[in-house]
């Protein structure tokens, strides 16, 4: 089987809004939602986990129900961080799910993953054992050297670095063995499941990405966010 396993439980602090960045109605229809339509009508993902805020989990299911997303399993309180809320999302599956289904990781406000991301995704992990949605970088990097991020001397070769977004795929019995480390040896707060894997020696292996599988998280990125979508529906 292959799971969708999709964050949902951050606040939106940066958006500056009373309701979650992931349930923001855009077009008259919640972000989760677009979110969750792109696995819902992939024909590879079998069941939909959803991590998210207490207090939204039946307005979630509400939602599902009213859109036709007849493929949400789970709905799962988040924790403290995002670590903490994949584990969460994680033991939920764990118990209905054998060690080589495949539990691709995906943020709720990527609402533009396409079928090809999911697909290839999917395809790399069972080639290589893992997968990391990535594009490549076209910018000019540097490394800063203060805290403010004001100055540096230091500039990075574009060719070497890769802007990773999300899904992140991995099979169920992969994630259980690195969430068992992290507990272990005191790994806490990781900012992506790629990050940990990397912290206890993990090859990461890249899948395709796009530059339209953004990250809304401000307001300029929603401003992107409804332009696409205009372009996505002609």
């Amino acid at each position: 089987m292959n799971i969708a396993l999709l964050t949902a439980g951050g606040v939106g602090s940066r958006m500056h809004n009373d309701i979650p960045k992931q349930f923001l109605n855009i077009e008259d229809k919640p972000m989760i939602i677009y979110t969750m339509e792109k696995f819902q009508t992939h024909p590879s993902i079998d069941w939909i986990c959803v991590v998210c805020l207490d207090g939204w989990h039946e307005i979630l299911k509400a939602y599902a129900k009213q859109f036709g997303i007849t493929k949400l399993k789970w709905v799962v309180a988040g924790g403290a961080s995002g670590q903490e809320s994949i584990h969460n999302g994680l033991m939920a599956i764990s118990d209905e799910c054998s060690g080589d289904d495949l539990v691709l990781i995906h943020d709720g406000n990527r609402a533009l993953v396409s079928h090809d991301i999911i697909s290839d995704s999917i395809s790399v992990c069972r080639a290589k054992g893992s997968a990391v949605a990535a594009i490549p970088c076209t910018e000019a990097i540097f490394r800063c050297e203060d805290a403010n991020n004001t100055h540096s001397t230091i500039s990075i070769p574009r060719e070497s670095v890769v802007r990773t977004q999300t899904p992140h795929t991995y099979p169920v019995s992969k994630l259980l063995w690195a969430h068992q480390q992290a507990e272990e040896k005191g790994i806490v707060s990781t900012a992506a499941s790629c990050v940990l894997m990397q912290a206890l020696g993990e090859t990461i292996y890249f899948s395709t990405g796009s530059e339209k599988n953004l990250k809304i998280t401000t307001h300029d990125d929603l401003q992107i966010f409804k332009a696409l979508l205009h372009v996505e529906e002609k």
